[in-house]
């Protein structure tokens, strides 16, 4: 295929925040169809009504966004196949599922809810499990059975139905899998999946899929493992309809994993081990709210980079991608066919990388909004300085107030231990000197400093390790923090006198 006819569409659903598995998928779509010059497409698949949360189209745009993944066409871009919309989309299912009906691929079913859950239930009480399928549909309730006069009377009269579709008997199905290989699957395996609803006039999943990415010229299905079950029941679609000369080709993704265990990575094991798993704080309905990488100080170049090597392996030893690299890089033949396991340590330490990339004046900015949060005001040229002395010691721009405060707040504690440990025998006195010595200094420069104080410390017979924890008390509050000197240069003579004062005060 061209590089010109690359289209593929990204279809979440709008029933809440978007997983980091859906976003890995959004990526891997995004990298390919970038690669090969092609269109990015966001489609939101809301046909299941039911489970429709307001807010949540708009939370996947903007986590779209804020991650860079530029959607060429959708709802809000628009675009030549829209409505990009399911639900905007209803009478052109309703065609094609009756065309389906005419061909007779697919059948109205009448059964109700109760008459199907005492079905599934009798079949679990023999230890069986229950499936509406080419085994049990001829002694059911729908119009494979029934006369046509009774099925157009049951139209007639608004009895609600479901269509299914027929699938064939004995049929093997065959599909090439751009990750997997070749994967066949037998039609007597497979149930008589539901494809229009009635009660809503909606189409499911499956037929509104095959319908768009039909109409929308898809190239290539992009999504993940959980999808690989449906992979047969689509290929017949396509066949149902005619289409086979037009199926795009398809590739379903590893499943993330739990840190630890079995099974796929949930809010659940976010939510136990404190880390995120959506790219933006959400809020639910009900008013729970969960952390987002974006909130939790996450560059989105860091989980762009993260997301790419869950699953996918650039056979080299390179780690660190910006996202022209991974376009340029990424191909769906280095994707694993095994599930990778998601690493907090790992999704933290990229961040770190992507913050030791930044340069001190970028760190600074998005220093200052938290210090503002805080109540403090500082300079940016003063920010600055102090980023450069901390940000190798954090992971994330919040971080950079634990390792930092006391550049913007004079201590009001000190830590106990290490007043016990260091303010003793001749320090406190050799501190008065030390200010005087300060006061007295016309140049105020950490190399200049460090020496004019180790030359007092060498005159009264001192070592420079108890002077230097005793002084590091003083201007921090404990045994913490960057090089001494560079401190006291950067904090200033005026403050660096006034906190020695307070602290001799305090602790003498």
């Amino acid at each position: 295929m061209s590089p010109d006819h690359i289209r593929v569409r990204f279809a979440p659903s709008p029933t809440g925040p978007l997983h980091i598995g859906g976003v890995r998928t959004a990526l891997f779509n995004y990298l390919f169809a970038k690669q090969h010059g092609g269109t990015f497409i966001l489609r939101i698949e809301d046909t299941d009504s039911n489970r429709f949360v307001s807010g949540a189209e708009e939370y996947i745009n903007a986590a779209l966004e804020w991650l860079g993944l530029t959607v060429d066409e959708g709802v809000k871009q628009g675009g030549p196949y829209g409505p990009y919309k399911q639900s905007e989309r209803k009478a052109i299912y309703k065609e094609y599922a009756d065309l389906l009906v005419a061909r007779g691929w697919a059948y109205y079913a009448f059964d109700t809810p109760e008459e199907l859950e005492a079905l599934r239930a009798a079949a679990e009480a023999e230890k069986e499990a229950f499936a509406y399928d080419l085994h049990n549909r001829a002694r059911l309730n729908n119009s494979l059975n029934l006369s046509e006069e009774e099925v157009q009377a049951r139209l007639q009269a608004g009895v609600p139905y479901v269509l299914r579709f027929k699938m064939p008997e004995n049929v093997e199905v065959e599909a090439r899998d751009l990750i997997r290989g070749r994967v066949v699957f037998n039609t007597n395996t497979l149930d008589d999946k539901v494809l229009y609803k009635s009660a809503d006039q909606l189409p499911t999943y499956h037929l509104a899929n095959i319908v768009d990415d039909y109409l929308m010229k898809i190239s290539h299905v992009i999504r993940g493992e959980e999808w690989l079950p449906s992979l047969p029941l689509h290929v017949m679609l396509y066949r149902a309809f005619g289409w086979e000369g037009s199926m795009p080709a398809f590739a379903h993704l590893p499943l993330i994993l739990k840190p630890n265990g079995k099974g796929k990575l949930s809010k659940r094991d976010g939510d136990k081990e404190g880390f995120p798993v959506f790219p933006l704080e959400y809020t639910s309905p009900e008013g729970e709210v969960s952390a987002g990488y974006r909130e939790s100080g996450y560059f989105p170049e860091a989980v762009n980079n993260l997301l790419a090597l869950l699953g996918w392996n650039p056979g080299t030893e390179q780690e660190l991608f910006s996202l022209e690299e991974l376009i340029k890089l990424f191909s769906l033949e280095r994707v694993n066919k095994s599930g990778a396991r998601f690493d907090p340590d790992k999704a933290r330490w990229f961040n770190q990388q992507y913050l030791m990339q930044k340069s001190d004046v970028e760190v600074a900015a998005a220093f200052m909004p938290l210090l503002d949060q805080r109540g403090v005001k500082a300079d940016l040229t003063f920010v600055e300085k102090v980023v450069a002395l901390v940000k190798e010691r954090v992971q994330f721009v919040p971080e950079l107030w634990e390792q930092a405060f006391f550049f913007f707040e004079a201590p009001v504690d000190y830590d106990s231990k290490v007043v016990q440990k260091r303010w003793k025998g001749e320090v406190p006195v050799f501190m008065e000197e030390l200010a005087r010595m300060f006061a007295a200094c016309t140049t105020w420069e950490a190399t200049f400093l460090k020496e004019k104080a180790s030359e007092l410390m060498q005159e009264r017979g001192l070592g420079f390790g108890a002077v230097a924890n005793a002084l590091r008390l003083v201007l921090t509050g404990g045994a913490f923090g960057p090089d001494l000197f560079a401190i006291v240069a950067l904090l200033g003579k005026e403050e660096v006198l006034a906190r020695l004062s307070t602290a001799v005060k305090k602790l003498s």
